[in-house]
């Protein structure tokens, strides 16, 4: 569906002063090029301000049938006729001959260039003999890289655009560098860009991708090339001219029927494409391999009778659109434009066609015209065509497909953008008589008109009547030069700003309460401001500030349209007002002065939860809290306690808010009411009845409110962690309830474990203070534990619990003792992770007695080490901070090396400190495999302590009685004999023997 608005997209008008009757014209950069009827002339204008002056004239070896314009090179490239004969020639440096007295010289392509150019080269125009083999037929100039392809009857050549320097003079050349063999098409139109090639005939448009052989397959062949081989040597099934898709039978006519082929699908198409290197360049001397990207057939249109002319296509394009930044190539030092986005647009008289082809081959924009179309121009903001007599602009969706190449992620809450889908629409037909032709350049439309008498006669005849198709090849009439009417005219498009405006005023004649036509114009007008903003040529300060303000603009009005709605489209309304750059309170502001404000929309409520439940930076005015707060309460009670608790409403009257939840908490009492009233509380200084409201729920739904709405206890605000006033409160009153809080949020992935660590540091001051941790976070720590964490976040936190252990036992008698949540035994009875305490640990540090026993610091780490969690290697670090200059520090080396089985050493160091330690730790961890070692270590060590004694050692011998018990029972008798010592104490262990005796017996 293609709307219809009444705008003024084009300007003034100017009249190219030729002075003959136009033939053949183009226009790039700041040219207009003509050529007029017969002669062999190039009349050059410049186009500025809206002025069209005369700029150079310069003479052509023939009469001119086609020419092209390229920006890159600044050259002009014509096919010429002489006798009868078809030429190809380039104008280099035409510019010069703007002086009377320059010289013009001319060469062949491929001649050496130090043999042709003296050293007054720059001062003159150089013309360039680009020899073929068959005649050209049309012309194509690649935008971004100023390559020239040429359109033959079989095969299209490709000619590389090179700078080189001749005696430090600039000089630019040509290079034949690859032929495309074509077969089942006869090239009527050409387009060229980025490796892109279209190709069109009558009713058939193929595009291609050239894409250069990977070296690591140089024996690759494309899939056109292998088809081409089995194709015998003569012509081509299905030739392209238009009588044959029409069969004549028994006075019918027969055509062919219309597809569509995409991608892969493209190679059951009847046209072949081979390519053949002909180039010199290291670049170039592989073939390239030919990719369909893309063909389509139509069947004629014979609406308007059997005319040939009434059913080809015409105005094949491709339209590129580049990324904002440059790209710098490897060899060359200009930079070069990197392309985003590539649109393919051809048309049959009635209907255009619109594709994005670069990333995705969709169709995007179908085109109707009201009568039969004779030309089109695409450019990224407008397509222009042109009938018999109008001038008409349509809008394009070339902006939107782009947005998206740029970012696939566009749609969003946070962005978002019309769709490509979203209908096209006229915006102006203007009247001019007998149009011929058009063309475009920068903000510049060129249309030629030819009125005579003939076609005001003919424009009388009913357009419905039937001709033979035979007889439909309409032959050219050769206009007068002196005929009754031509001109030549350069038309300027207004600005994007002004025509923004004029959209914009437009849209308002729709601004009804839940219009969609207001959203329509809105859309067309932000497509338009973001095509202009991604035009590479925006430069100038002024022109981008004026645009990103239109941008925003356009955001606020969109997103004030779809506030108003209840569709599905609502929840628009979220990503354009921050689009907008609009804080809360001006949004606020602009939906409510709005006339249909009393009732508000769907898009509204969805902007307004999305927006105060985010952490924002902005803090709402008490006037502008009281609106939010009443809009809510009136359409949407429920989300009172998130609102509430927003940043935004910092400044939201307390007591008005306890109003609104008491009036909530009637018809649906729950924790999380209970809560916000107690924070409401809180900031009126009522700490009595924030008790109360605590009081009224068990701790279990106490938490699931805190889980439900994490911010009554921690904010962020621009990266920063802020604990609110509730959270002070527990802090002082029931720490325990906040920090099961801070688990629970954990737990359920509402808070990760870095925020949380940093919400306790700051909520207790110590931000910055790394080695005085806050017992608070410990106690965090600890209650974490009893959730079984990840293993990650489970070796982090044992990590970090035990050297806060480790510090606190180093620094015992200076720490401030803070008694903890739990005690050892609590965390025992509570999580596994932390282990029993093996009675010899018990033993040893019986005889001491610890400074700090409210800590229980010693307890924890010497439990952590004994449960089955604690990474024993990853904490064997931490050891050098621990003196063992107590049995208590002890303790924690000899626990280490028990876990790492390291038990000989610890043996040692409980015979030298603490010896009646030593059976309980023998028995409590040598068992099983490591038995030997009651008999090889233990009882020989005891046995030479013994001895070196000089007094009797009753702990020893105790000791020793124990491990001969232990090894009576565990050995046979000779074995038992075997380890016995040899210097003559047999009688000590006579006892023994007879017991092992017994056993035997």
């Amino acid at each position: 569906m293609v709307r219809l608005y009444n705008c003024h997209p084009y300007g003034s008008q100017r009249i190219v002063p030729t002075k003959q009757v136009p033939e053949v014209f183009c226009c790039g950069g700041d040219s207009v090029f003509v050529t007029c009827a017969g002669g062999c002339k190039v009349e050059v204008f410049t186009v500025c301000k809206d002025l069209c002056q005369p700029l150079c004239s310069f003479n052509t070896l023939g009469k001119v049938l086609d020419m092209k314009y390229c920006d890159i090179g600044d050259y002009l490239v014509t096919i010429e006729s002489k006798n009868n004969i078809s030429a190809l020639r380039t104008y280099v440096n035409w510019r010069c001959q703007a002086t009377v007295s320059s010289r013009i010289s001319v060469r062949m392509l491929g001649i050496r260039l130090e043999s042709c150019h003296s050293g007054s080269a720059k001062d003159q125009m150089e013309i360039i003999e680009m020899p073929l083999s068959d005649p050209p037929l049309s012309l194509a100039c690649c935008p971004m890289r100023g390559d020239l392809l040429v359109g033959c009857k079989s095969k299209l050549i490709i000619f590389s655009l090179k700078y080189m320097s001749v005696r430090d003079v600039p000089v630019l050349d040509f290079e034949r560098s690859l032929i495309l063999h074509v077969m089942g098409i006869i090239p009527t139109h050409i387009t060229f860009c980025a490796g892109y090639i279209g190709i069109s005939a009558d009713l058939e448009v193929l595009l291609i991708k050239l894409m250069p052989t990977p070296s690591e397959s140089p024996e690759t062949t494309s899939p056109n090339q292998k088809e081409l081989e089995t194709v015998p040597d003569k012509e081509p099934k299905n030739p392209l001219p238009l009588q044959s898709h029409l069969r004549e039978l028994d006075d019918f006519v027969m055509c062919q029927r219309p597809v569509e082929l995409v991608g892969e699908e493209c190679k059951s198409c009847s046209v072949l494409v081979t390519p053949e290197s002909t180039g010199l360049s290291t670049d170039l001397t592989r073939p390239s391999q030919v990719y369909h990207v893309l063909y389509r057939r139509f069947a004629p249109d014979f609406s308007e009778g059997l005319s040939v002319e009434n059913t080809r296509l015409h105005s094949l394009q491709l339209l590129p659109i580049y990324k904002t930044g440059f790209v710098i190539d490897s060899e060359e030092t200009t930079p070069q434009k990197e392309l985003l986005s590539l649109f393919c647009f051809f048309s049959l008289p009635h209907t255009g066609y619109l594709y994005t082809v670069a990333n995705e081959v969709k169709q995007i924009s179908v085109y109707r015209y009201p009568e039969r179309s004779q030309q089109a121009v695409l450019t990224p903001q407008f397509l222009h065509v042109i009938t018999s007599n109008n001038l008409q602009c349509f809008t394009v969706r070339c902006s939107a497909a782009a947005a998206r190449d740029e970012d696939p992620y566009i749609d969003t809450t946070m962005k978002t953008c019309p769709p490509v889908t979203l209908d096209v629409c006229t915006l102006r037909m203007q009247l001019f008589i007998g149009l011929k032709a058009i063309d475009h350049f920068k903000n510049y439309i060129i249309i030629l008109t030819k009125a005579d008498i003939e076609d005001v006669t003919v424009k009388g005849k009913s357009p419905k009547t039937m001709h033979s198709w035979k007889s439909g090849s309409v032959k050219n009439k050769t206009l007068p030069e002196t005929g009754p009417g031509w001109n030549l005219y350069v038309v300027s498009t207004m600005s994007t700003i002004q025509i923004y405006n004029e959209l914009v005023e437009y849209s308002r004649r729709y601004d009804t309460m839940k219009t969609h036509g207001s959203i329509h114009l809105l859309s067309e007008a932000h497509l338009l401001v973001r095509a202009s903003l991604m035009a590479p040529n925006v430069d100038e300060i002024t022109e981008k500030a004026e645009l990103i303000a239109a941008f925003k603009d356009s955001c606020a009005s969109l997103g004030q349209c779809f506030s108003r709605l209840d569709t599905k489209h609502s929840h628009l309304t979220l990503p354009y007002f921050k689009m907008s750059g609009l804080s809360v309170s001006k949004v606020i502001q602009r939906v409510l002065s709005n006339e249909f404000s009393l009732d508000y929309g769907k898009g509204f409520m969805f902007y307004l939860k999305h927006t105060l439940f985010e952490e924002l930076d902005e803090e709402l005015s008490e006037d502008m809290a009281l609106k939010a707060l009443q809009i809510f309460s009136n359409r949407e009670p429920s989300h009172l306690p998130y609102v509430l608790c927003s940043s935004c409403m910092a400044n939201v009257c307390p007591k008005k808010a306890m109003d609104c939840l008491r009036k909530l908490e009637s018809s649906s009492p729950s924790a999380l009411i209970s809560l916000t009233k107690a924070s409401m509380a809180l900031r009126m200084q009522d700490a009595k009845t924030c008790e109360i409201e605590i009081q009224r729920h068990p701790e279990m739904l106490l938490l699931c409110g805190f889980v439900d709405e994490p911010r009554l206890l921690m904010r962020h605000r621009s990266k920063e962690m802020i604990p609110t006033q509730m959270a002070y409160h527990f802090k002082d009153i029931q720490p325990g309830l906040l920090v099961a809080s801070a688990v629970a949020l954990h737990e359920n992935s509402k808070i990760h474990l870095k925020n949380a660590e940093i919400f306790f540091k700051v909520l207790c001051e110590k931000m910055d203070d790394d080695e005085n941790i806050p017992q608070m976070l410990v106690d965090f720590w600890e209650a974490l534990l009893s959730t079984y964490p990840t293993e990650s976040i489970l070796q982090d936190i044992l990590f970090k619990l035990s050297s806060h252990y480790v510090c606190r036992i180093r620094d015992l008698q200076q720490h401030t003792c803070v008694k903890p949540l739990k005690s050892p035994e609590d965390l025992r009875n509570s999580c596994s992770h932390f282990g029993i305490i093996s009675p010899w640990i018990s033993r040893l540090v019986s005889s001491e007695t610890a400074s700090c026993l409210d800590c229980g610091d010693l307890m924890k780490l010497q439990s952590l080490l004994c449960g089955p969690s604690m990474d024993i290697p990853s904490f064997l670090p931490l050891l050098k901070f621990i003196p063992e200059e107590n049995n208590s520090n002890l303790s924690i080396h000899i626990i280490c090396e028990t876990r790492m089985m390291e038990y000989e050493n610890a043996i040692e160091r409980l015979l030298d400190r603490c010896p009646e330690a030593v059976i309980q730790y023998a028995r409590h961890e040598i068992k099983n495999g490591s038995q030997a070692l009651w008999w090889n270590k233990l009882l020989p060590e005891l046995c030479h302590r013994i001895r070196q004694s000089e007094s009797e050692n009753k702990t020893l011998i105790a000791s020793l009685r124990d491990t001969l018990e232990v090894i009576s029972v565990e050995l046979e008798l000779q074995d038992f004999l075997n380890v016995l010592p040899d210097d003559g104490t047999a009688v000590f262990f006579l006892p023994y023997l007879l017991n092992q005796r017994k056993l035997d017996i």
